[in-house]
């Protein structure tokens, strides 16, 4: 029988799992870097369109045909200029970072991606390009998925651990990363806080759900300011972190994109955030990979 993707809207409900955090953890915090930059539609790779999702140009149409240059420079400057500064504001206080990679971008970064490799970083495929999925044909999809796995095995030394489609998946994507293989999970989930297992075609899998509301994308919206963005995002990690003492820890997904908070005003914003996290105690910051780990091994899938 072919999966079927169903939706739930119960979940854990009033009485959440404990997911027994290491070291008795109220919260386990996971920072998302998207590497995107270089994968992006483009008339460079035959598109015949040029992107401008969450630039400064952000939905706005600049240019009715043809390249957009100003478009293309603001994609530059993530993977030239932005992942270093997050790089660097990572490193100096040895916090690790999951990379949410499109193979391609990392391809066209091999200095990155040593960096990458060199910091022990796990990195999620974030697939072979930044296209969307749900309009690729089946064939289309399993090759896009085969495609950024050979990528990533040469750029960065490891296969990739999960898997997590630039914009939504197709109702095919989790069947086709479970029967490829190799895959402890996916992220293409927006609809809890904790770690879930299902099963697909009668195999468990697990999902390790991942956030757009704690994520820099609200700086192409409706946000301005790194003093808003920090506030914001330092609101959530107080409620999460309270319910955490009070028996209920979750875990919190903070996603990045080099070509926005990879800028001088916004980074500073990371920067006090990262800081203001660093003095709290019983905070785990992880790896997306050993958040995965940790649940199959705590809470490991029923029969």
């Amino acid at each position: 029988m072919t999966h079927q993707v169903t939706r739930d809207f119960i979940g854990y409900g009033a009485n959440p799992p404990d997911p027994q955090w290491p070291g008795g953890a109220k919260i386990a915090v996971n920072f998302v870097i998207n590497y995107e930059e270089g994968s992006e539609p483009s008339f460079e790779l035959g598109d015949g369109v040029t992107e401008n999702g969450l630039t400064e140009a952000h939905g706005l149409n600049q240019v009715k045909s043809g390249r957009d240059l100003a478009a293309e420079g603001m994609f530059e400057y993530g993977s030239r200029v932005g992942f270093w500064r997050l790089h660097r504001l990572f490193q100096e206080r040895n916090i690790p970072v999951t990379i949410f990679g499109c193979a391609l971008a990392l391809e066209r970064n091999p200095e990155a991606a040593a960096a990458i490799k060199a910091a022990g970083y796990d990195v999620c495929s974030h697939g072979w390009r930044w296209v969307k999925h749900f309009e690729l044909s089946e064939e289309e999809e399993r090759d896009h998925i085969r495609k950024a796995i050979d990528s990533q095995q040469k750029t960065v030394g490891h296969r990739p651990d999960g898997w997590y489609c630039r914009y939504g998946p197709s109702v095919n994507t989790r069947r086709l990363v479970v029967e490829e293989g190799g895959f402890l999970y996916d992220s293409d989930y927006y609809g809890d806080e904790l770690p879930i297992w299902t099963r697909v075609n009668g195999k468990p899998h697990l999902i390790v759900p991942y956030s757009l509301t704690n994520n820099d994308g609200k700086f192409a919206g409706w946000m301005g300011t790194s003093d808003q963005w920090f506030s914001y995002i330092r609101d959530a990690f107080d409620m999460l972190y309270e319910e955490g003492r009070k028996g209920q820890p979750k875990m919190m997904s903070v996603g990045l994109h080099m070509r926005l908070i990879g800028h001088p005003a916004r980074a500073v914003a990371l920067q006090k955030l990262l800081d203001y996290m660093a003095v709290k105690r019983d905070v785990w910051i992880t790896r997306r990979v050993d958040i995965a780990r940790h649940w199959m091994a705590v809470h490991p899938a029923r029969s």
